[in-house]
C-alpha cells in the first residue's frame, strides 16, 4: 500500500510471532526469592504471581511491578484534553462494570512491557469528536512518557498510541423531539 500524499504512514506490529522479540525490551526475571520487608509480609505465591521488573540501588533491589507502570501511563493519558476513555469496547464493557461496584481499572486500555531499565506502552483511547486525532495521539505519547520516567524512573523507548472510537457528544443527550410510537 502506498502513503497518499498528506498522510502519516502506520506501523503495525504483530505481539503472536517470538521471532520478531526485541532483546531490549524482554522481561526481567523474576525475584521471587529475594527476601521481604518484615513489615510488609507476603506470601511466595503473591510474589511470584506479580510481574515486576528490579533496578539495582546502592543499598539493594527496588522492584517495580508492571501494573504500577500501567496504572502510571494510564493516568497520564486520561489527562490529555481530548481523550474521552481507555481500553476498546471489551475493556470499556468491564470497566464500566468495575466503576458500578466502586472499583476503577485506572490501567485499563495500557499495556506495557518493561525490562530492567526501559519501558514500552501500548495504549487504546477512546479520543472526544472533534480532536484532531494525530495531535492527539503526539499529546499523549509525550505525556505518558513524561510521567513513566518522572513518576518510574525508567526510560520509555516508545509509546503507541492507537484510536479504536470517537465519542460525539450528541450519542449521549437523549432525543427529546422524537414522539414514542406506543402510548
Amino acid at each position: 500500500m502506498r502513503d497518499e500524499p498528506g498522510t502519516r504512514p502506520v506501523s503495525l506490529t504483530c505481539r503472536s510471532s517470538s521471532r520478531h522479540r526485541d532483546p531490549r525490551r524482554e522481561r526481567a526475571p523474576s525475584t521471587t526469592g529475594a527476601p521481604h520487608d518484615r513489615r510488609h509480609p507476603a506470601t511466595a505465591s503473591s510474589r511470584a504471581a506479580a510481574k515486576h521488573t528490579p533496578a539495582d540501588s546502592a543499598a539493594g533491589k527496588n522492584t517495580i511491578a508492571d501494573g504500577v507502570v500501567e496504572k502510571v501511563a494510564g493516568i497520564a493519558a486520561r489527562q490529555v484534553p481530548g481523550v474521552h476513555d481507555l481500553g476498546n469496547g471489551a475493556a470499556r464493557a468491564v470497566g464500566a462494570i468495575r466503576n458500578v461496584i466502586g472499583q476503577q481499572d485506572r490501567g485499563q486500555g495500557i499495556s506495557v512491557e518493561v525490562g530492567e531499565k526501559q519501558v514500552a506502552a501500548d495504549i487504546v483511547v477512546v479520543a472526544e469528536y472533534p480532536v484532531a486525532l494525530q495531535d492527539l495521539a503526539d499529546r499523549i505519547r509525550e505525556s505518558v512518557t513524561d510521567a513513566i520516567s518522572q513518576v518510574v524512573g525508567m526510560d520509555v523507548t516508545e509509546v503507541n498510541v492507537t484510536v479504536s472510537d470517537v465519542h460525539i457528544p450528541s450519542d449521549d443527550k437523549d432525543d427529546d423531539d422524537s414522539k414514542s410510537r406506543v402510548q
